[in-house]
């Protein structure tokens, strides 16, 4: 797990892949709402008049300096579900999100969202 006293910090920081390739700029951290601990983050990616967000598991990550180094392949980050820059994820599509990873994906108790921005 990661442990960093901000993660506001982190934004616009770059996000690379295991092996060092640039995937985009990081938007924000999303926490497991369970935990309270950081879950995903939002990627922005695209050329600059298409940016969109795509969300990448910070499970493993690392924090350098100036980036955030996940353990997925960027072209399977480039491929997961995204949203527009200006838009909300919609409580409906964290599970694609978590399916596009293989991860398990349950809602809380109560059926309330597993992810949310701190």
């Amino acid at each position: 797990m990661i442990q960093v006293g901000d993660i506001r910090e982190w934004r616009t920081h770059r996000v690379v892949d295991a092996d060092g390739h640039r995937i985009g700029t990081l938007e924000a951290i999303y926490v497991d709402t369970g935990t309270d601990a950081p879950s995903m983050a939002s990627v922005q990616i695209g050329l600059p008049t298409r940016h969109r967000l795509v969300f990448v598991p910070l499970d493993g990550a690392t924090v350098g300096p100036d980036y955030v180094k996940v353990n997925y392949a960027r072209a399977l980050v480039k491929e997961c579900p995204a949203i527009g820059t200006d838009d909300v994820l919609p409580a409906g599509d964290e599970a694609a999100i978590f399916e596009h990873y293989g991860l398990a994906y349950t809602p809380g108790a109560g059926g309330e969202r597993r992810l949310a921005r701190p």
